[in-house]
């Protein structure tokens, strides 16, 4: 990455992606911030003048998108670092989510940040170089309840980046996947859609409330820092769990998953493939 580089990011209006345009404005890196609404950012736009371009962007309009990347190496001559943030969070069991939700979901979550993917990618290789940061989940390498279309929406996304990888690396562009852990970015409240609950599963969503607590996590920008290192690395790896709790939990999770496996191992030799 140069000495100052120049960022796009996506959702940038709240958040993660705020609190990433912020570290990389205040390290003296130039921004391209798109959001649906871009007005929230008018004061950093004051604050950091001739530095900072809102385009407001709707991800799930690939036309749209590709304008808006030609936009934004329009305004510095280049990109360098992309960070594929834009989602929301479709909140709810999965036989109440409706056919309309649930597309809605992945028009944004995974199909918009496969747009912005795509566009980007043709400029980074015809710049011979760049990284691509695509934001997921510590939560996308299983299902959980009442959250199983954002975990899925995830997980599509983390195996297309994973491909994406292997495919663009020869052109110097490198793909990471940042498996954010629970900060508090008002996922919970701006950025859901709720399903109709059904009053069968009213014990199950007491019990996830008492599981989950009313801990909100971490201020977003405690994580700018570790971001921005992953960005600047030589050689920065494919898939990072953002997040030392979050790390751990997920360490667990692929245990109890071995475990799991080697349990079932006989079973799953009784079958020649």
């Amino acid at each position: 990455m140069p000495e100052t580089a120049c960022w796009m990011i996506t959702g940038a209006s709240r958040g993660l992606g705020r609190a990433f345009a912020e570290a990389a404005l205040e390290a003296g890196d130039r921004v391209v911030a798109a959001a649906r609404d871009v007005t929230p950012l008018d004061g950093l736009a004051e604050r950091h003048p001739g530095r900072l371009v809102r385009l407001p962007l709707d991800v799930s309009d690939r036309d749209a998108v590709f304008a808006a990347v030609d936009e934004a190496v329009a305004a510095f001559g280049r990109l360098d670092v992309v960070v594929n943030n834009a989602g929301g969070l479709l909140y709810g069991m999965v036989e109440e989510a409706t056919e309309q939700q649930i597309r809605d979901h992945f028009d944004v979550n995974f199909f918009g940040a496969v747009w912005v993917s795509q566009a980007v990618v043709a400029k980074l290789r015809e710049q011979g170089g760049g990284r691509l940061l695509q934001v997921t989940s510590m939560g996308s390498g299983g299902g959980m309840a009442s959250v199983g279309f954002y975990g899925a929406g995830k997980a599509a996304l983390e195996a297309v980046s994973e491909a994406l990888a292997m495919e663009v690396e020869e052109f110097g562009i490198k793909v990471t996947v940042l498996q954010m852990g629970g900060y508090d970015t008002g996922l919970f409240t701006a950025g859901t859609t709720a399903t109709e609950p059904d009053p069968a599963y009213e014990a199950l969503r007491a019990r996830l409330a008492g599981m989950w607590g009313d801990d909100a996590g971490p201020d977003p920008a405690t994580a700018a820092p570790l971001v921005r290192e992953v960005a600047a690395v030589e050689e920065p790896p494919r898939r990072l769990v953002v997040g030392g709790k979050s790390f751990d939990m997920v360490r667990e999770l692929h245990a109890a998953r071995a475990r799991e496996y080697d349990a079932t191992e006989r079973l799953s030799r009784l079958a020649p493939g």
